[in-house]
């Protein structure tokens, strides 16, 4: 394989696995809002 191919296929598996965490981080983060927004209504007594 070419060094120019190598590179390309490097660069895409790299794009892949960022998008892949930025996309886990913010169900992540989305998943941890609602759990304290739940808690905070549960103290309140809503």
């Amino acid at each position: 394989m070419s060094t120019l191919r190598r590179n390309i296929v490097k660069t895409a598996v790299c794009a892949i696995a960022v998008a892949s965490l930025a996309i886990t981080g913010c169900n992540t983060v989305k998943g941890v809002g609602k759990d304290v927004e739940g808690a905070g209504k549960a103290i309140q007594g809503e």
